[in-house]
């Protein structure tokens, strides 16, 4: 079985109503289980990319290929079955369901795809006992797990939001600025969590931060600017 998870070939992607390329990539892939840290200055890209490799924005031209498959060969509703089922996404604002309980929060990929409610029965003996791992394994006290969302604190909505990612072992992690609004102790306990509990479901990310300081603790680093390289060309006609 090959180790490339995700490949990118000949991207340009502009937004709507733009005669000029946001976007311009000419290659870029991940191996599964890799870490991958993404950096960049504000209004580089990096949240569109983001939006690329996980389908919910498609390129003007080129490829982004999950296991193989572009995303633009999907119809829409397969892409967001598709997506369900390989992918875990934690947003910078965490985007949880505020009157859901932190436990019935991480257990949402499971209702919505069989493949990860199948892998969490496999991997614990159920999809809720799945959540409890994930819950225990982001250092969250049983206390919280029935707490609604909006009563939890930053950063025990943070790491519901990274239990709810890994929940039936994706294939990939992306996160999106995760760790802005914490302080450098609760960053860094977050970051252990994170990374340990990857490399325990052999789970790749890409995580996008302006933070260099944590830069070493990913098995690879990347420069946006440095793989973006037709930025502001016409779009072809």
């Amino acid at each position: 079985m090959t180790s490339r998870l995700l490949e990118l070939q000949d991207l340009l992607f502009a937004w709507p109503g733009t005669r000029q390329n946001y976007l311009a990539i000419s290659e870029f892939h991940l191996n599964r289980g890799e870490t991958l840290f993404l950096h960049g200055p504000s209004g580089c890209g990096k949240s569109t990319l983001l939006s690329l490799l996980a389908g919910v924005l498609l390129p003007h031209t080129g490829d982004v290929s999950l296991l193989g498959i572009p995303w633009k060969a999907l119809p829409a509703t397969e892409r967001d079955r598709y997506r369900v089922d390989h992918l875990g996404y934690i947003f910078q604002q965490f985007n949880l369901l505020t009157y859901l309980t932190a436990l019935d929060n991480v257990l949402l990929p499971c209702h919505f795809s069989t493949r990860r409610r199948e892998a969490a029965k496999h991997h614990a003996g159920s999809a809720r006992k799945a959540a409890e791992y994930w819950l225990q394994g982001m250092g969250l006290d049983e206390s919280i797990w029935q707490r609604p969302a909006h009563k939890l604190s930053v950063g025990q909505q943070q790491r519901v939001a990274a239990a709810r990612a890994l929940i039936g072992q994706p294939d990939l992690v992306i996160a999106d600025e995760p760790t802005s609004a914490l302080d450098e102790d609760s960053r860094a306990v977050f970051l252990d969590l994170l990374l340990s509990s990857c490399a325990a479901a052999d789970t790749a990310l890409v995580f996008v931060s302006h933070d260099h300081r944590i830069a070493s603790r990913f098995s690879r680093q990347i420069s946006l600017p440095s793989i973006n390289q037709a930025l502001h060309n016409e779009v072809p006609g």
